[in-house]
C-alpha cells in the first residue's frame, strides 16, 4: 500500500520557494521512495520524542516529516538547506 504525502502550509511556501530542478528532485525522491516505505529511506531525528520526526536527504537539502501511522501518511513539515532546516 502506498503512503500519502501531504506538506504543511509552511512546507508548501518553502517548497515553491526552491529551483525547479530542486523541486523535480525532491518530487521524484518523494514519489519514488517514501511513498512505497517511508521508514527504509530516512533517519529519525534525535531530539524529536513526541512528534517522532524523521528526516530524509535530497542533495543539500533536508525533508522533515512525520509519519501517521494510522492515517498511512507522510506529513513533510520542513524542507530546506541543512544549516537552515534544522532552526525553529
Amino acid at each position: 500500500m502506498d503512503w500519502k504525502i501531504e506538506f504543511t502550509k509552511s512546507a508548501e511556501k518553502e517548497f515553491s520557494k526552491l529551483s525547479k530542478d530542486i523541486k523535480l528532485n525532491i518530487r521524484n525522491y518523494l514519489r519514488q521512495k517514501i511513498v512505497k516505505s517511508p521508514r527504509d529511506y530516512g533517519k529519525p531525528l534525535v531530539y524529536s520524542d513526541k512528534i517522532k520526526l524523521w528526516r530524509y536527504r535530497v542533495q543539500d537539502y533536508r525533508i522533515i516529516c512525520q509519519i501517521k501511522d494510522a492515517e498511512v501518511k507522510v506529513l513533510v513539515i520542513r524542507l530546506g538547506k541543512r544549516d537552515s532546516v534544522y532552526k525553529k
